[in-house]
């Protein structure tokens, strides 16, 4: 810490936060947040990462949340700042991501004026936030803000979201504050374990759904000891935080994405034994399909629930089961898809390159969406690393989500699979990458086209009936995005290819080199479904 000897509450603050494990600020500041900024400037050891926009802020957050285990504070700009960040922020809270919001408010008394940006904004925060709190006249912001980031800390990460106002920013500070003793998360109880034990030794068919906190590389090699002992299917989620995966790992089976297909896999399962997850339900209504995707006949088993420590509940079955010893079912050990060639590229020709080219523990961003359950089986034997789900299925999470992660490991190869119109949404992430030279490989997914609601359209029996105007709304051909042009002129070197070989010699020099790439992959529209 500087010279303080006049210190505002801001300054008081951001000092704890940093005495607390926050040493990481993404931000997007404005006026009502000028003595934050001071006391951030002013405050030796908290670094602090400008995004040109509040959504590449808050999804940055997440990333940096999903592999640090632990929050970044992020400095929003009153209501409508915090609202652009907030669609990142519901795909933090799916995530299971700990984030710590700090939102600047005008002071107090300018309250009542109805200056412009005046706003609700513990109205517009509350639905992505779990938490939202307020310094109030009579409260100290150091006191606050450790109360805050206390709650970023549960069975999941949570997030939380501080109002501060200005003048109760800029008024003298009182001292540092103390981090609140962290509560303890409860434990699966007996009534559970036994519950479960009787589930999966019934000789029916059992599924383990995994919840997102169980799918790291440790508590998965126990899970696959209770399904080489039960002969259970161990499953996942569809869309997850983070995800431990490839050679020498435990595999838990994702389950699909469309409702029917989920129905189809649980076909005959008698026990459905739920390890801090939730039944599955589908992503949208259609139809005459079910939303809770569980089939007649199938007993739900509750392990753990959401606020419950799953991943001891996994090793406490096991122990009841006297199985830690057992043979692990579901080890991953095959072989990886054969290097692609010369020719038209497409997105099996990418993740098949991906496959063999990823370094070990390199981390993936996944905003691949249509191309992405091809890329995720070619890649299931490549060399272990992380995969990071858009979890929430908000668009826009996998640029931010990206840096987050660089900031987080600086060490490790992070590599964003982007889909050309959800790249829209927040690129200014790139920006943000070269100004901090982070170690991001970007491969833009261009096949110039919302494939998804192509996907959509076809399966609710709309398509035989398609006019201009729908294929306009889903179409992004008129006129082409030129990517690796937005990209230089971020400071991202950058290079666009439609040719197999071409690929392959681009992402073999990403992977050798540090600092970020983008590779514009021009590929024909793909259905994966």
């Amino acid at each position: 810490m500087n010279d303080n000897s006049n210190a505002t509450a801001s300054m008081d603050a951001i000092a704890s936060l940093l005495d607390s494990g926050v040493d990481v600020c993404f931000t997007n500041p404005g006026t009502s947040e000028m003595h934050m900024v001071q006391a951030i400037d002013r405050t030796d050891g908290m670094r602090a990462i400008l995004g040109l926009f509040e959504g590449v802020v808050t999804g940055a957050a997440d990333g940096y949340g999903r592999m640090a285990g632990k929050a970044a504070a992020t400095l929003l700009h009153l209501g409508p700042g915090f609202a652009n960040g907030g669609a990142n922020l519901h795909n933090a809270r799916r995530a299971g991501s700990p984030v710590l919001n700090i939102i600047g408010d005008h002071a107090t008394y300018h309250h009542g004026f109805d200056a412009p940006l005046e706003s609700d904004i513990a109205g517009i925060a509350g639905p992505v936030s779990d938490w939202v709190g307020q310094v109030e006249a009579d409260q100290d912001f150091a006191t606050c803000a450790m109360i805050a980031l206390s709650k970023t800390q549960a069975a999941t990460g949570k997030v939380a979201s501080l109002i501060v106002p200005a003048d109760r920013a800029w008024c003298p500070g009182k001292g540092k504050a103390r981090l609140p003793e962290r509560e303890a998360i409860p434990t699966a109880r007996e009534d559970q374990l036994a519950a479960a034990h009787t589930a999966l030794t019934s000789g029916e068919k059992a599924v383990l759904l995994l919840s997102p906190t169980c799918l790291d590389e440790e508590t998965l090699d126990i899970a696959g000891r209770i399904a080489g002992a039960t002969g259970c299917i161990l499953a996942s989620p569809t869309f997850a935080g983070r995800r431990q995966r490839g050679r020498g790992r435990v595999r838990a089976e994702r389950l699909p994405y469309f409702g029917d297909l989920v129905l189809g896999r649980l076909r005959d399962v008698k026990h459905l034994v739920l390890a801090g997850s939730r039944a599955p339900v589908s992503f949208f209504a259609y139809e005459g399909m079910p939303s809770r995707l569980v089939p007649e006949g199938c007993a739900l088993v509750d392990l753990a629930d959401e606020t419950q420590n799953a991943r001891a509940a996994i090793h406490a079955l096991a122990e009841s089961l006297g199985c830690m010893q057992a043979e692990v079912a579901g080890r991953v050990n095959g072989t990886l898809p054969p290097m692609p060639q010369d020719g038209k590229l497409d997105g099996l020709a990418i993740g098949a390159a991906l496959a063999n080219l990823m370094p070990e523990g390199a981390i993936i961003s996944d905003e691949s969406n249509t191309n992405g359950i091809a890329m995720r089986e070619l890649t299931v034997n490549a060399a272990p690393h992380d995969w990071l789900d858009l979890t929430g299925g908000s668009i826009g999470q996998g640029l931010p989500v990206a840096t987050g992660a660089a900031v987080a490991c600086p060490d490790r190869k992070v590599i964003a699979l982007q889909s050309d119109g959800s790249a829209m949404y927040t690129i200014q992430a790139l920006w943000t990458m070269a100004r901090e030279n982070l170690d991001v490989t970007t491969i833009i997914l261009s096949n110039k086209s919302y494939a998804i609601l192509n996907v959509e359209y076809a399966r609710l029996g709309l398509a035989t009936d398609k006019g201009d105007k729908a294929v306009n709304m889903m179409s992004l051909d008129n006129p082409a995005i030129d990517f690796a042009s937005l990209a230089r002129g971020m400071g991202v070197d950058a290079i666009s290819t439609d040719n197999t070989a071409e690929f392959v010699a681009a992402l073999k020099s990403a992977m050798s080199r540090k600092g970020p790439f983008l590779i514009d992959a021009r590929i024909e529209l793909f259905m994966a479904f």
